[in-house]
Order: structure tokens, then sequence, then C-alpha cells
């Protein structure tokens, strides 16, 4: 880390209230059902709010962080973390996600919404779904040839979203796919040669864990993930195990987990509330289920995590 970082020192405030800031852009109200592709400078929009981008979730919208120069501190959920550039910091939607960069930091903001997973030729679609399965961080060296070639694209597709008929122009839209192509196969989710079988087991497995992600609070038994898969419970956790070496129902509960190591960190409200939020009608069964994972209560684990801060990671 840069010794710039060490400016980076604020804590992540939690909330009283039992919401997370639901923005489009940052600062601005959601538009539902908008069909969004936009793209800033990070200099843009953190100058109006010294340099610190608060903790909030985009429902249906992806996003990119690409920061090619300067420093940031990072959160996803309930994870913390230095970024250096040149990195893409990738956020799905429903991901909480905050930003405290050091001022003077270069790069762009990509934000896709969910029409990159249903438009354009099927190598672009299941790039866009590798890339998104997960929030991350990808990283690369100062002087690696994919980074600048990342960059000149993104800077490219700001250009010609700047212009005056640009929203209305394809030209964006290509250079988006061309970004998160690159980035996918630079995470190297994509970049592993498959058979035809394969990749209709990849493809599988990629609309199971987006299911997961749309329905997970509703606690559906697993028969009906499979059911809406064309599979036996059987065959859908034999290409869980084989695609990530977990059995289907550890993925659901990984998430469900996720989810209330998110909400137990940035929301100020009982466990016990916290547990009917998430389809628990016995709190005790919720505090034997999330210690069988975390080993510890939902109420030790925040405590544990309750100074947590950015810039206090590693």
């Amino acid at each position: 880390m840069t010794e710039s970082a060490d400016k980076l020192q604020r804590p992540v405030q939690k909330r009283k209230d039992a919401r997370i800031p639901n923005f489009a852009l940052y600062g601005e109200a959601p538009a539902p059902g908008q069909e969004l592709l936009h793209v800033e400078d990070i200099q843009s929009r953190s100058r109006l709010y010294q340099w610190e981008i608060s903790p909030h979730v985009h429902h249906g919208l992806y996003q990119i962080l690409w920061l090619f120069r300067g420093a940031a501190e990072v959160a996803q959920d309930e994870w913390f973390g230095a970024v250096d550039g040149p990195a893409a910091v990738v956020t799905p939607p429903r991901v909480v996600h905050g930003f405290q960069f050091v001022p003077g930091a270069d790069g762009l903001v990509l934000t896709l919404s969910a029409r990159f997973l249903v438009e354009g030729d099927p190598s672009s679609a299941a790039a866009f779904r590798a890339l998104f399965l997960a929030p991350s961080v990808v990283r690369f060296s100062p002087d690696d040839r994919t980074a600048a070639r990342i960059d000149t694209l993104v800077r490219e597709l700001a250009a010609e979203f700047a212009e005056p008929n640009g929203a209305a122009s394809p030209t964006p839209l290509w250079l988006a796919r061309a970004v998160v192509w690159r980035l996918a196969e630079a995470k190297a989710l994509t970049g592993r040669a498959l058979d035809r079988k394969g990749r209709r087991h990849q493809a599988l497995f990629s609309r199971f864990l987006l299911m997961v992600e749309e329905h997970f609070l509703e606690r559906r038994p697993l028969e009906v993930y499979s059911r809406s898969l064309g599979l036996s419970t059987q065959r859908l956790n034999r290409l869980a195990r084989a695609e990530s070496g977990r059995s289907a129902l550890e993925i659901v509960h990984e998430r469900l987990i996720r989810e209330a190591c998110r909400r137990l960190h940035y929301i100020e409200a009982p466990a016990e509330k916290l547990a009917h939020e998430l389809g628990f009608e016995d709190p005790a069964y919720f505090n034997r289920f999330f210690k069988r994972r975390m080993g510890v209560t939902p109420r030790r684990w925040r405590e544990q995590n309750r100074q947590s801060a950015f810039g206090s990671s590693q």
C-alpha cells in the first residue's frame, strides 16, 4: 500500500434503522426498470463526498470500479481490504459496498443493468455471469499489459458515452462488453478450455447461483431449485460439488450466512429481529445455525466485528 493510504482511517458507520441505502448511482434515488449503462471517472463523484463513498447497495445493477492509479480502502459486505491500482473491484447487485479513496485516485466506475445477462452473444453473457458471480477484486501488476489494455477500453468507453448521442449509440455497449470480457478472462473464470459438456455444466451452475442470489431469503427447499433447472436434487448436488467442491445446500447456506453477517455488521437491530428478516421463525434456531458455521453466536460475532473500519485489514 502506498504511504498516502495511511489517510484512510475513518470507520464505517453502522445504521440504527433496518435499511442500507439503496441507490442507482451513489447519492441518487433508484429508478426501477431503468436500462442503465453509465460510466464516470472516480473523481467526479467522490470529490463531492470528501473522497469517501459510504456503504450502500444497488438492486439490479452491476458495478465495476476500475482503479488504474492510486489507492482505496474497499468494503464489500463484511470484507474490508486495501486496494492499489491497477485493479478492478467487481460488485454484483445486493452487495453492500463502499470506498475511501486516497485523494487524486485515478480510474472510472462502470455501472451496468441486467440487460447484459440476456442480450448479446452467448460468449459475452457467459463472461458477464462469470465475472459477477460473487464480489471480488481483480488485481494487476503495475506493468501488466492487460491492465493497460483494459484502461484504454474503459477510457474509450467513457469518451463514447460522453458524446451527445452516446447513450443511444451501440458503441458504448460494445466497449462495455469488451471490458467485461477482458476482466472475466483476467479473473481466470472463463480462461480454462471446456468441452461442450463442460460448458453446459458451467452454464447450469451459473444459473443455479443466480437463482440462489434471487431467492435465498425465501428459504426455498433444494427441490425447488433443482426442479427449476430440470435436474434431480441428486444431480444438482453432483453439479455443485463438481464446480465448487460444495453441496448445493452448502452454497445456499453460505449465501444466507453472508447476508446475516452483512446485516449484523451494518444494521444496529437486535439479532432476533434480523433472524426474522432472514426467514427464521425461531431466533434460537438461527443462533444455532449461525454458530455451527461461524463458530460464535450472532451477538458475539457482532461484538468481535464492531470495531471494523476502513484501513483495519492487513
